[in-house]
């Protein structure tokens, strides 16, 4: 009994110390019974045609060069038309031009890599970076089966945690704070041409996301020994009005396109724009918020960088025009309702639980 005891303690110590030492997030561990039902050939047909969704095709998103922006009326006209129209064809889109340097977007890149070299256990309890309580994230803590699991993990940074750095200023937070308002005012003109397509020409989005209210989103997806059978990110839409994405050039990031899941080719020159479930309801269906996913990848890590226009939880989110196909809500009512169907089934249910009865 006391041999079994003092095996046990050294075991634990031994996980404790990779733990420390490791810049990867324990997901073996934590998650040992889900994996080990693929290790011990316990893959049903449901399982193998789980694993059938990863072979997908891979596109080119449209792309769109913000420069016209400068140009002409008509020059101008056509850019808004093209944006506006592959918000409600694609939900997604990619953008050249765009105003964020390339400079801006290396240091960023840089800074948030070895940010995430650091071992586990300083990501975990690291107070020097100042930011919020909960905004390191790792893996799914909801996940009762390996669909449900994500293989990453990210720093989620309401924008104020990094305004508020500047009084401690270092490398990341001042790349940050590049990063942000550039990003930022990028978003805000994008809300605003897609408003003004839609007839409605308001400062709604600069009144209602403002930089208490919106977030980066800085990611990290390891290498997975056991890909493709695990989601980098779960299949998902963005519960915000607009995404914007810096990827790198590993690739990964699928999204459903006519009922089927297509994998995006990476740009290094460009961002991608998506569009959230705020936009959608407020668009009345019009601009579409499309589900997407990340995959992994066996033997390289990948990085990406995304800011998130958000309002404040007491916005009312309503359509633009009548009739209208979704209730009115508050986002804190959507989040609370995402949260929720999180707890209860696993999975977000999203926007169907706001749409007008038929009846």
């Amino acid at each position: 009994m006391v041999k079994s005891t003092n095996f046990s303690q050294q075991a634990n110590q031994k996980i404790n110390r990779r733990e420390e030492e490791s810049a990867d997030p324990p997901f073996e561990e934590t998650y040992k019974k889900l994996f080990d039902e693929i290790r011990i050939g316990k893959a049903t047909s449901k399982m193998r045609n789980y694993q059938n969704l990863f072979v997908v095709e891979e596109c080119e998103l449209p792309l769109i060069d913000l420069e016209q922006l400068k140009g002409r009326e008509f020059e101008r006209e056509e850019c808004k038309k093209k944006i506006a129209q592959a918000s409600q064809e694609w939900g997604f889109f990619q953008v050249v031009n765009h105003g964020i340097s390339q400079d801006v977007l290396l240091k960023m890149r840089k800074e948030q890599m070895k940010l995430f070299k650091k071992p586990f256990h300083e990501k975990m309890n690291d107070k020097q970076l100042n930011f919020s309580a909960g905004s390191y994230r790792w893996g799914t803590p909801s996940a009762t089966c390996l669909q449900q699991l994500s293989w990453s993990e990210a720093f989620h940074v309401p924008l104020t945690d990094i305004s508020n750095s500047i009084h401690h200023p270092t490398t990341l937070s001042s790349t940050m704070e590049q990063f942000a308002t550039t990003v930022s005012e990028l978003a805000h003109n994008l809300a605003r041409i897609l408003s003004e397509r839609m007839g409605y020409k308001s400062k709604y989005f600069r009144e209602a996301c403002l930089p208490h209210t919106c977030y980066v989103r800085m990611n990290r997806f390891p290498a997975c020994p056991i890909s493709p059978q695990v989601f980098g990110l779960m299949p998902h839409t963005d519960s915000d009005f607009l995404t914007i994405l810096h990827q790198d050039e590993i690739g990964g990031l699928q999204l459903v396109r006519d009922g089927k899941w297509i994998c995006v080719k990476p740009n290094p020159e460009a961002l991608i724009i998506n569009i959230g479930d705020l936009f959608q309801a407020w668009s009345n269906g019009v601009y579409k918020s499309v589900e997407h996913r990340v995959v992994t990848n066996k033997a390289k890590e990948r990085f990406s960088t995304a800011f998130f226009l958000c309002p404040s939880y007491d916005t009312e989110i309503r359509s633009c025009f009548e009739p209208s196909v979704y209730k009115r809500f508050t986002f804190r009512e959507f989040r609370q309702q995402v949260q929720e169907d999180v707890k209860k089934y696993g999975y977000k249910v999203g926007l169907p639980r706001f749409l007008v009865s038929t009846h």
